[in-house]
């Protein structure tokens, strides 16, 4: 099969990026554009983003998962440690998170160093978790191969029989990665693909430069 795809094409003529209108900070730009994308509309969750990381096989690899919180340390999501996601960023915590925010026309791309939550921050976000998502994290051995659907459905049953009227906990493989951010760059999209690309990298003495990249 042949299909060639080079009809596909896409005006941009949404918003612009300028340095003139930009703070210092990356964060404080990631925080109005992400309400902006919310507010705007036509992105069913605007806080998906895809992880990539390089796997034990040394291959990268991208996934789509949901980013928790976002303040000035960085970005938080949460994911099984034991799962091939984990295993590699803790291996490699060298990782890239990427946004794209169609109805919008932009992109986000952030390079940055992931660390485990705290214990307690892991475990605060897990109480908050409806019961369900508890015991399909306990259940699940993520990554691994099993045998069929039925697997995971009989196990997840025995579990609610389990923790009938028990307080569900959060087990230890289970918790959050923290992505400190060393490079931020914003995508606009523009006519005739002469996108606007600004690039925020951070400097030894923790303040930010800020540059604009040919598109």
């Amino acid at each position: 099969m042949n299909q060639d795809l080079g009809d596909y094409r896409k005006s941009y003529n949404q918003n612009e990026l300028l340095e003139t209108n930009i703070p210092e900070d990356p964060i404080n730009l990631f925080h109005r554009w992400f309400f902006e994308v919310q507010d705007f509309g036509g992105v069913d969750e605007v806080n998906a983003m895809t992880v990539s990381t390089l796997g034990l096989d040394g291959f990268p690899k991208a996934r789509v998962v949901l980013l928790k919180k976002f303040y000035e340390e960085g970005f938080i999501f949460y994911t099984n440690y034991n799962s091939e996601k984990g295993k590699a960023i803790i291996e490699n915590p060298n990782v890239c998170l990427s946004f794209f925010w169609h109805s919008l026309e932009r992109q986000v791309i952030i390079k940055g160093i992931a660390e485990k939550t705290p214990a307690n921050v892991s475990d605060n976000y897990f109480a908050s978790r409806p019961d369900g998502s508890k015991l399909g994290a306990i259940v699940s051995n993520q990554s691994e191969v099993i045998p069929n659907r039925e697997f995971l459905e009989n196990n997840l049953k025995q579990l609610e029989i389990d923790y009938q009227g028990k307080e569900i906990t959060r087990p230890e493989y289970w918790g959050g990665f923290l992505v400190r951010p060393i490079e931020v760059e914003f995508w606009q999209g523009r006519p005739n693909r002469l996108h606007d690309r600004i690039r925020y990298h951070l400097q030894e003495d923790f303040f930010w430069t800020i540059n604009r990249l040919a598109p």
